[in-house]
């Protein structure tokens, strides 16, 4: 794509979201977005894709049917476009519903790209959980791709090879009836039960530090029935637990190998029983009785509530691992998600830890995001943290609803780490500006001079070079006809239409557009300057390019100059039109009465004099003389 004849130079350099600031150009710029939630998703993960420029943001929902995870893209975070299709097809799959959570990574040595994913089982329950009827038996799986818009493939027809076992919990599902609702009403009565059960996992996040990897995930809340002494009953829960995971299948460059856990975990938890099923162990992370947090207890009541249909449950889920440097050493930081998914009340917490594994203690600033009324935002939660394309700032992509009624949508925050290593994010509907490194913006064509007649496609770029979607209203390309004779445009889309010049010649001012909040739109500025480009639309009869001897008179016609080198004089005779683009010319430019004179970017070793012509066009050129 050609650059705007109007344009920025920009020297950025990448850095890893996450990572140490990078240097780079600095743009002053009106650019702003707003979180509107037209974006369908739950459970977003974000990734950074370094090759082109751009973020990829994987959700739970919004996929098209047969296809399980919406894949979403975006130059800045916040102007996202979906792709057709999905992350993950439906056919085939060893799990048959509640695919959830889907996160994905790339390596950039072997170019392969990871999705983790939770889903359902429908075949082999009893051989994973004990119980053939077991009503909630996720487990978590693992597909790869040569590309961040997939699709994604399993590595194998089967989950990741991993058994986690409860040896301590006292199963009383065992002893409920079978609605599975109600509870013992004692504690002496649920520690009747018999003991051990295996763990459904979900929310799987993968985190690597110092070569080794970690993959965290949620306990899901079915059969972990917690006896709380303060309220003096049994409360399901989910908890957040972790284990490491080898390296083969990361560094594999087929990405056929399927991740395996640490032989240390294996069988970790048999405790002498004999049986042939692994029984392996976990590290455990967060939960709410070693750290209790009044705001986690949204949901505790909810059976009497609800008159038995929902229990009384506890959720901490969808997890996200960083490392920061705070006063000199090392801190982890682990974001989570409390409460029902469902509920206003879904909320965004942290923890922080000396090392991957712990000990983690909660942050007394919990909840970091929460529902605001005032705002329009609820059910905030369930999100991912990233960088900004020069790795200056960090954010929080998330899901939430702008009522307590609305479908879960997607949402961009700013997240700050302040100088004592405190947490918060900025939640936000209003006006924001574009994350930093985005800019500077660039506008330009796929011709630098448009054909009369045919379709001329415009783009705009970010700083990176991704492509800004001008389908998603938070952007679009204003167009302006400018000359004596108007051009005409037919066909019209959000990036492109077929372009007439009327009178031979004419002229389009493309400015790059961004919606605020309130809805109204504005001309974007860098450093003062409006963002826009200017292009002739030409029924040309001549085009010349390379290098011409010179000298070249124009007689007739409409004569079309692009990327040449014209070794001699021009003259333009009266009643013909000449076009120069993005050239040079050894001598003096003459138009003498001409219908139409365009000359931009270009440079000129002389003179340039246009009398009496019908209409000139003259923009970002080098006239030496």
């Amino acid at each position: 794509m050609r650059a705007g004849l109007v344009s920025l130079l920009a020297v950025l350099l990448l850095a890893a979201p996450l990572a140490a600031p990078a240097s780079a150009v600095v743009s002053r710029s009106n650019a702003t977005f707003s979180n509107d939630a037209k974006n369908p998703a739950a459970d977003p993960f974000v990734l950074w894709d370094e090759r082109s420029g751009s973020y990829y943001a994987y959700s739970t929902e919004g996929a098209d049917p047969g296809y399980h995870f919406a894949i979403y893209r975006s130059p800045d975070l916040a102007t996202w476009e979906r792709l057709p299709g999905g992350a993950l097809p439906a056919q085939g799959q060893w799990g048959h519903d509640w695919f959830w959570a889907p996160e994905v990574y790339h390596n950039a040595k072997t170019g392969k790209y990871f999705l983790f994913y939770a889903a359902r089982m429908n075949k082999n329950v009893a051989e994973n959980f004990t119980f053939g009827d077991f009503e909630e038996p996720c487990k978590l799986g693992v597909a790869v791709a040569d590309s961040p818009a997939g699709p994604f493939h399993n590595i194998q027809s089967a989950p990741l090879d991993y058994f986690p076992y409860d040896p301590d919990y006292h199963d009383v599902n065992r002893i409920m009836d079978a609605t599975q609702k109600k509870p013992p009403a004692t504690h002496a009565e649920g520690r009747t039960a018999p003991r051990g059960t295996y763990i459904p996992m979900i929310d799987p996040n993968v985190f690597f530090d110092n070569g080794r990897i970690y993959l965290y995930f949620s306990r899901n809340a079915y059969r972990n029935w917690v006896w709380d002494e303060d309220l003096g009953k049994y409360i399901e829960e989910s908890n957040i637990y972790a284990v490491r995971l080898d390296s083969a299948w990361w560094n594999d460059p087929s990405g056929r190998t399927m991740p395996r856990i640490d032989p240390g975990y294996v069988d970790a938890n048999k405790r002498g029983d004999s049986g042939p099923r692994r029984r392996d162990g976990y590290t455990p992370i967060l939960n709410y009785g070693s750290d209790k947090q009044s705001w986690e207890n949204a949901h505790v009541d909810d059976y009497a509530k609800t008159d038995g249909e929902k229990k009384d449950r506890r959720w901490e889920e969808g997890s996200t691992t960083v490392k920061r440097m705070v006063h000199g050493k090392p801190v982890y930081y682990l974001t989570y998600s409390a409460n029902n998914y469902e509920s206003p009340s879904y909320g965004v917490g942290y923890a922080t830890a000396p090392s991957p594994l712990g000990p983690w203690r909660k942050s007394a600033a919990n909840p970091i995001l929460s529902q605001n009324p005032s705002i329009g935002m609820y059910s905030t939660g369930h999100g991912s943290i990233i960088g900004s394309p020069d790795g200056r700032q960090e954010y929080y992509v998330h899901h939430a609803r702008p009522s307590d009624t609305a479908d879960r949508a997607l949402y961009t925050d700013r997240m700050r780490l302040d100088p004592g290593g405190r947490l918060s994010i900025e939640a936000r509907t209003g006006d924001t500006p574009l994350p930093s490194g985005v800019g500077p913006l660039r506008i330009g064509t796929d011709q630098a001079i448009a054909a009369s007649g045919k379709r001329l496609s415009w783009r705009v770029r970010s700083a990176p070079g991704a492509v800004f979607p001008l389908g998603n209203p938070q952007n679009r390309v204003r167009t302006e006809s400018f000359g004596p004779d108007p051009v005409r445009l037919d066909e019209a889309a959000s990036d492109g239409a077929r372009v007439s010049a009327t009178g031979g010649v004419g002229g389009l001012r493309l400015s790059y557009q961004r919606r605020h909040a309130a809805g109204d739109y504005y001309t974007v500025r860098q450093n003062g300057k409006p963002l826009s480009t200017s292009v002739p639309v030409a029924a040309c009869t001549q085009r010349i390019s390379g290098t011409h001897p010179g000298p070249l008179t124009v007689r007739r016609g409409v004569t079309c100059v692009q990327n040449a080198r014209i070794a001699g004089p021009v003259h333009v005779a009266p009643g013909a039109s000449l076009v120069v683009v993005d050239s040079t010319v050894l001598g003096p430019v003459t138009a003498n009465r001409a219908g139409a004179f365009w000359l931009t970017g270009s440079r000129v070793f002389g003179p340039v004099h246009a009398e009496a012509a019908g209409w000139t066009h003259t923009e970002d050129n080098r006239v030496l003389g």
